[in-house]
């Protein structure tokens, strides 16, 4: 067996390895019916529901404040988020903590589902027109199948930073009046 014959034998083991190194993993959660990924780069921690310190006078989706071995977090509903109807948590509802351009917080989940890996490649955009409600669509930039099942792959960025359109609207009314 010469040199060549080696690297027919172990080519295909290295090109299974390549592939594997440009796929990019997934936490999936439950949120109402439907399965939903972030990117794991994101993610700090998941923990159970803890006590949380309402805030007034917020979004309906920010459910208030949890601290986190001495750190304030806040934390969203992410089915509120969606605009789906409120679920009462129960012993499967956790926290996700992610952090996103420094930016931590927590995400209110029904849920975990697994972890996923995905190729670019194996992630398609999000229809223009789908079933897939307005208010969380806005949130997806791409969808991925594992064994027949939809994942919805989420922005965290535009998740926790993206305005309201109502917020905007009121900035720029505020801005006109002063």
């Amino acid at each position: 067996m010469d040199l060549t014959d080696v690297k027919k034998e172990y080519l295909p083991a290295e090109k299974i390895f390549e592939d594997e190194i440009e796929k990019e993993q997934y936490m999936t959660f439950k949120c109402a019916d439907e399965i939903y990924g972030i990117s794991i780069k994101y993610v700090n921690e998941i923990i159970g529901l803890s006590q949380i310190t309402k805030i007034p006078e917020t979004q309906d989706y920010l459910i208030g404040l949890i601290n986190l071995r001495g750190k304030i977090i806040p934390v969203i509903d992410v089915r509120i988020r969606f605009g789906k109807e409120p679920l009462e948590y129960n012993d499967r509802t956790c926290v996700i903590v992610i952090d996103v351009k420094s930016t931590v917080i927590g995400l209110i989940v029904d849920g975990i589902d697994e972890v996923v890996a995905f190729a670019e490649k194996e992630i398609t955009p999000p229809p223009s027109v789908s079933d897939l409600e307005k208010q969380a669509k806005k949130y997806v930039f791409g969808i991925g199948r594992v064994d027949g099942e939809v994942k919805l792959l989420l922005d965290p960025d535009k998740l926790i930073n993206d305005a309201e359109p109502e917020e905007v609207i009121d900035d720029e009314d505020t801005e006109e009046e002063e």
